[in-house]
């Protein structure tokens, strides 16, 4: 099966191919003249209208030409343009056309577009609605672009889009335009940028998923072929050439970046600028990149600390930047690790894994040969008879129905072009996929084969208890890509439905008929099967998991791929070896994947995991306790994995060793082997690991926000269970406080030991307030972040005052006022906890509340900032002394001062680490709850790691002594306190 050299063009799909779903570019159909003098931008928006309106999904084919454009063209979900011809079409932009001279300083990207992703097509007057993490199936693809002289504020792209969108086989000629593109999204293949000031520039994507670049090339660009923040940048067989710098990461931002098999000449700058260095978020890893002419390969921006190259040719063979574990009983560090080695020869030729499809001229139309693809007729015979007599089966647009496996010959190739679009399916309660028994795969791929299946849906259902999407033991060989296996999130419907998928309260599937985990894998890669799996999106809930490789030693690779949204696993490796997983993400939702295990690996060697993203989204209201579990696995190495969620419910840890009942505890590692070394003495290392603290009480779902009153009695919350417990330092006993039934978020006390509960409040349903509705608008509490896009319960804060001991009887609903009519402050209770991803917490942090909540003693207030909603404890800030805060979007502290009357001012980072709280002693240490509780001193600088039983989430000192303190802490299900003692300690000394 022919591949190709990635820096070599030429036109993927020659010939027209005939689809009577499909929107044909053409004259017969509109005013387009494709001679490159004419403007052709009204006819080609209304092509792609016309697709959406119709059809709501699906291609227009775009024929050999040059087409002149005026003015931004904008392509909405699931639409795509797909060029043809010997020669690939181009979109130009002609010379100094009219608004794309001058920055747009109202714009994220400060650009005009010659092409704009969007979710939908705007209307006259209408804000543009960029494409978002809901926008499918959207591309670009074998059509150029050119942007001539004289538009200096020119993007060709705007890529903001989510799961089977892409750019590809495109060349992309940016001259003195801006860049290529702006604003990334899932994945590019085969794109080519030549000048601009950079072939891409980007923040994160939409959904915040890993960006996978596969087989590009960048020459000429002025200040940098990409310069990045937070794109989670994956690239495997990428070339740059004559330009100052590969990668810049924007400052003041991370980058997760992956790049391999690639190759950098004439680089006159750093290669890579990595900001944010001491950050545990900043993750680079680097393997075999030949470089020449490349006398700087890395630059940290901050320290500017340098990694030097080669004057002679060389190769970066490995480079580690970030947080590394040698092993998962190892410490977990900051480090820069590097292998270089010089060249004999500088090779020129990069090849591509990615199979070439057949020649055109091989394809066969289904339809000419008896298939309807109605989603009514059944088209199995139809469907089986070509793959019996051709090689290569073009499926047009449309639903095709069976009742039967359908099962590929060794050399089967079969192509779609859209796979909302074009679909294979199985009909709810078709009885050879039904009923009690063995795996039943819709489409099977053959022991050894070189299969391609390419564009292409498989639906399986909700009611066929037997199905498997896709059985695959094709080869090293093999190529699947561009293909959604249907169910669950991703569906679409041609009449511009709205297609449910929850129920009205968000818990349990729309129709009650039909049962989550009710049927058998996706995809299940077995018995020798392997190959190249690239933009597979498998999230339906039906399934018992979305990816299955089990018993293969073939190599596999995995370049993007989207699972989520099933019940008990993602994904399963069991007897697998020799694969690598590249921009392999996870999502797990509240409704059916409360208690889903994302990663599971039994018994596997030789596997290695790139941009491994893990994600439980803000809708999840449980804890977990890991991302990934092994059993009796070797040699397996995570590069860059990113463990997270906007709320406190993640996955308490990256991974837990079944062997060695190792749990990993940190959430952001560029580097982790797990050698498999411990499996043979089977040593229970956690413990170990804990012998001074001691656990006071149990048995809680997940408990976190802590006071003390005057007296040293500790109240702490177990938030979703609404409870408030008290610990009693007299009687050192547990007890209940209050079960309100409004949910508690963080607690402090007052100067008279009242206790003040900052609640979650949601309005019944038709509630009045004197007689008009009681309703309050979508919550600004986390203005500013994606926390406050997503969560919009309708609900609102609330605080109130209670005594503790009688709290029902004595509930006082404490009301805003305005903050400057406080008198005296004696101390001001913030968020803990802050999440910020727009990049301005420093900033937002301190913007000055205009009104607070007045405690009943008077002189304590609660400021009315973002994120009370979400924090998980307050702390004190006393007039004229330091506050600490925790960033929790970067895992940082950050310190502040206290004005007279309360106000944080003049933020700075101190410490690169923090989650949900921070503790101070009676000397000015700082102790950092963070996986375990990090001590520093004043200055910032470490001085002990404490390791504790569970994961802590928040600490605090009761009746601290000259010498002698004790340090409480709520860790997931239990409270714990130990003993510190600070005498003799010298560096503890101010």
């Amino acid at each position: 099966m022919s591949k190709t050299d990635i820096v070599h063009s030429y036109s993927f799909y020659q010939d027209r191919l005939e689809d009577d779903q499909a929107v044909y570019l053409t004259s017969e159909n509109f005013e387009v003249k494709g001679d490159g003098q004419a403007d052709d931008t009204s006819a080609i928006q209304a092509a792609i209208n016309q697709v959406k309106d119709t059809f709501n999904f699906g291609i227009v084919f775009v024929p050999e030409g040059i087409y002149r454009i005026s003015e931004t063209i904008y392509i909405p979900k699931a639409v795509r343009l797909i060029g043809y011809g010997k020669k690939r079409p181009t979109f130009i932009l002609g010379e100094n056309t009219p608004g794309f001279q001058e920055e747009v300083p109202s714009d994220k990207g400060r650009a005009n577009y010659m092409f704009w992703f969007t979710d939908t097509v705007p209307k006259e007057g209408e804000e543009v609605k960029d494409a978002n993490a809901g926008t499918f199936y959207s591309a670009l693809s074998n059509i150029d672009i050119k942007i001539s002289k004289g538009n200096p504020s020119a993007v060709a792209l705007r890529t903001h889009f989510a799961q089977h969108s892409f750019i590809a086989h495109v060349d992309i000629h940016i001259g003195d335009g801006k860049a290529g593109i702006f604003d990334v999204g899932n994945e590019i293949e085969d794109v080519r940028f030549f000048g601009g000031d950079y072939g891409i520039y980007t923040t994160k994507t939409s959904p915040a998923w890993p960006f996978m670049m596969v087989d590009t090339y960048f020459e000429g660009q002025r200040k940098a072929a990409i310069q990045s923040k937070e794109a989670g940048l994956t690239i495997t067989r990428m070339v740059a050439k004559n330009t100052p710098t590969v990668i810049e990461t924007t400052e003041g931002f991370y980058e997760k970046l992956y790049i391999e098999d690639s190759r950098f000449e004439n680089i006159s700058g750093p290669a890579l600028v990595i900001s944010n260095e001491h950050n545990s978020f900043t993750q680079v890893n680097v393997r075999n990149v030949s470089c020449s002419r490349v006398a700087m390969f890395a630059q940290f921006r901050e320290s500017e600390k340098k990694v030097e190259g080669r004057i002679t040719d060389y190769k970066v063979r490995t480079l580690t930047h970030g947080v590394c574990m040698e092993d998962i009983d190892a410490a977990a560090d900051i480090q820069t690790i590097y292998d270089f080695k010089e060249l004999d020869h500088f090779s020129l030729n990069i090849q591509s894994n990615i199979p070439s499809l057949p020649p055109m001229s091989t394809w066969v139309n289904i339809k000419t040969l008896g298939a309807i693809g109605d989603g009514e007729c059944n088209d199995t015979e139809a469907i089986q008879k070509a793959i019996d007599t051709y090689r290569t089966i073009y499926l047009p647009q449309g639903c095709y129905v069976v009742n039967d496996t359908i099962t590929l010959r060794e050399d089967t190739v079969l192509i779609g072009l859209n796979p909302i679009s074009t679909q294979i399916i199985v009909k709810d309660n078709t009885e050879s996929f039904s009923g009690f028994g063995a795996p039943k795969p819709l489409l099977e791929a053959p022991k050894g084969g070189a299969n391609i299946v390419f564009g292409i849906g498989l639906d399986t259902g909700a009611r066929n208890t037997r199905a498997v999407g896709c059985k695959w033991m094709a080869g090293a060989e093999s190529y699947m890509n561009d293909v959604k296996f249907m169910g669950g999130h991703g569906a679409m419907s041609k009449d511009l439905s709205y297609v449910p998928l929850y129920n009205d309260s968000r818990t349990a599937d729309y129709n009650p008929d039909l049962r989550w985990d009710s049927q058998y894998w996706s995809l299940w890669v077995t018995n020798g099967g392997g190959g190249v799996f690239k933009d597979i999106w498998t999230a339906s809930p039906y399934a018992s998991a979305g990816l299955y490789v089990s018993h293969t030693d073939t190599p596999g690779y995995i370049y993007a791929m989207s699972v989520e949204h099933h019940v008990r696993n993602e994904v399963k490796f069991k007897d697998v070896e020799n694969w690598q997983a590249l921009a392999l993400q996870f999502e797990e939702e509240a409704a059916e994947s409360t208690n889903c295990l994302p990663l599971e690996l039994q018994n596997c060697k030789n596997i290695t995991f790139a941009n491994l993203y893990f994600f439980r989204t803000i809708w999840l209201d449980t804890p977990y306790p890991y991302a990934m579990k092994t059993w009796d696995c070797e040699s397996l190495e995570l590069l860059n994995v990113h463990n997270f969620t906007q709320v406190k419910y993640t996955m308490d840890n990256v991974l837990f060793d079944v062997n060695t009942s190792t749990e990993v505890r940190p959430w952001q590692i560029s580097r982790l082997f797990l050698s498999g070394k411990q499996n043979k003495t089977n040593k229970n290392r956690i413990s170990e690991r804990h012998d001074s603290f001691e656990k006071l009480a149990g048995g809680f779902e997940f408990v976190d926000a802590m006071c003390q009153d005057s007296k040293g009695n500790l109240f702490f919350v177990d938030s979703r269970l609404k409870r408030i417990y008290k610990w009693s330092a007299k009687e050192e006993c547990l007890s209940l406080v209050t079960d309100i039934h409004h949910r508690p978020r963080s607690i402090a006390c007052d100067e008279e030991d009242r206790l003040l509960v900052v609640v979650e409040y949601f309005p019944s349903k038709g509630a009045t307030i004197n007689g008009k509705p009681e309703v309050y608008s979508k919550t600004e509490d986390a203005k500013g972040s994606s926390y406050s896009f997503w969560y919009n319960t309708g609900s609102t804060i609330k605080v109130y005052s209670i005594d503790p001991n009688k709290p029902e009887e004595s509930m006082q609903v404490l009301e805003t006022r305005p903050l400057a009519s406080v008198e005296t402050v004696k101390k001001a209770l913030y968020p803990a906890n802050r999440w910020r991803d727009s990049g301005d917490f420093l900033t937002a942090t301190v913007e000055e509340p205009q009104e607070c909540y007045v405690a009943e003693d008077g002189v304590t207030i609660i400021p009315v900032t973002y994120d009370l909603m979400r924090a998980c404890s307050l702390l004190e800030a006393y007039p004229e002394k330091h506050f600490y805060g925790v960033d929790e979007y970067y895992k940082r502290t950050v310190k502040y001062d206290v004005t007279a009357n309360g106000l944080l001012t003049n933020p700075r980072i101190l410490i690169e680490k923090g989650e949900f709280n921070v503790a101070t002693d009676i000397k000015g240490n700082i102790y950092v709850p963070d996986g375990e509780i990090y001590v520093f001193n004043k200055d910032g600088e470490i001085l002990k790691e404490l390791k504790v039983p569970e994961r802590p989430a928040c600490i605090l000192f009761s009746n601290q002594q000259e010498n002698d303190l004790f340090l409480y802490m709520t860790a997931r299900s239990s409270l714990y306190k130990t003993r510190i003692s600070l005498a003799n300690n010298k560096d503890n000394e101010e």
